[in-house]
């Protein structure tokens, strides 16, 4: 009892009815029904509420799902065509269109402007291009203008290949990922993930933690302080119509977390859910904000492409872990792969485990003539699980 008193206190309500910056992402369960039929009766009071918040001074950013299945229901294809890349990739070239189109006047209705931003990885890869999507966005914000940001699966394929279970090698390869990203990129105050669950689902017994526990034995656990290994596996596999399932979403929440900010996973499916969410009521799912990591570390540890990977000795590592120092070459054990100057490198340990990432000072063929390889301000340390 205690404890649950304590969780109550820290609810942050304060957090999100003062949320400047909120970032919605709808999943593919959400947006279209079970033939690909768009899902009016769910996206007409999402969307009413986004305008509304909106014109409560303020700014929004949605992250929409929902692309392949739209297309795939236009266009007749049974679910199993979508085995194929280039069907998939077909599928979201008649499918964003219709997805804007519906956008667009569900939007309108509410007198509200709206752009499109279709991404790929290397949007995030790069932090030249990463700087200039942060202005672009933040343009468009200014101009009263709601981006509707999805990925760009005509032409990139990180994404669609997580379809079916494929393992992720990306900088994002779902929308739950995709939108974190946005979201520390603009250092959003808030980041809402609906889909059709209540929320993160625990079991109704203390002690028994199943995964694929049947729904009516687990109940929502109202709030998270912190992402821990024992919830991770309460998550099940990914969704049957979309990409992503609680894994992805527990993700993109830490992500959210570790950025300063509040993110919730709830039930698109209720009516005036993002009224409630943001009158600081209880709903879904909410996981508290635990560290301010801001620009270009931001990027480093949840954006960069990284490019090559370094063990180092025992000393380098105390070094960068107690003293927060520079990374000499002389504290690289071996090079592991192969980078050029400039890229982002992952550093581990002699055990393999990643530590840090940082922005190489030369290509590793020039490490041993090299006396600094990493400068303190271009490493950024990863928090270790225990």
């Amino acid at each position: 009892m205690g404890e649950s008193n304590q969780l109550d206190g820290m609810f942050p309500k304060d957090e999100l009815r003062s949320a400047r910056t909120v970032i919605l992402k709808l999943g593919t369960s959400t947006v279209t029904g079970p033939m690909g039929e768009l899902a009016i009766e769910r996206l007409e009071p999402i969307v009413r509420g986004a305008a509304e918040l909106q014109a409560a001074g303020r700014h929004v950013v949605l992250v929409s799902s929902g692309a392949v299945g739209l297309g795939r229901g236009w266009l007749g294809l049974h679910p199993s065509r979508l085995k194929e890349m280039a069907t998939k990739q077909a599928c979201a070239a008649v499918g964003q269109s219709l997805l804007m189109e519906a956008y667009k006047r569900l939007f309108g209705a509410h007198g509200v402007k709206i752009a499109q931003v279709l991404l790929t990885e290397e949007d995030f890869s790069n932090w030249k291009r990463y700087s200039n999507l942060r202005r672009t966005m933040e343009k468009l914000i200014g101009f009263g203008v709601i981006p509707i940001v999805n990925e760009n699966d005509t032409v990139s394929t990180a994404e669609l290949e997580t379809m079916g279970g494929s393992p992720r090698s990306a900088a994002f390869s779902d929308n739950d990922r995709l939108a974190a990203l946005v979201m520390s990129g603009l250092e959003a105050d808030a980041l809402v993930l609906l889909t059709n669950v209540e929320g993160l689902l625990g079991p109704a017994e203390p002690g028994k933690t199943k995964r694929g526990e049947p729904a009516s034995r687990m109940k929502l656990i109202p709030l998270v302080p912190r992402v821990t290994p024992e919830l991770k596996t309460l998550a099940s596999g990914p969704s049957q119509t979309g990409r992503g399932g609680m894994v992805t979403k527990l993700e993109a929440a830490e992500i959210a977390m570790k950025c300063g900010g509040v993110a919730v996973i709830a039930n698109g499916q209720r009516p005036d859910v993002l009224t409630r969410i943001f009158s600081g009521e209880r709903e879904g799912t909410v996981f508290l904000p635990s560290g301010r990591m801001r620009g270009k570390r931001r990027w480093l540890a949840y954006a960069a492409g990284v490019r090559g990977k370094v063990v180092v000795d025992a000393g380098a590592h105390r070094a960068l872990v107690r003293g927060k120092a520079s990374l000499l070459g002389s504290g690289v054990e071996r090079i592991e792969s192969s980078f050029g100057a400039m890229d982002v490198v992952s550093i581990a340990d002699g055990a393999g485990r990643e530590i840090a990432r940082g922005i190489a000072n030369c290509a590793s063929g020039e490490v041993e003539r090299s006396r600094v390889l990493f400068t303190r301000d271009n490493i950024v340390l990863l928090e270790q699980e225990a």
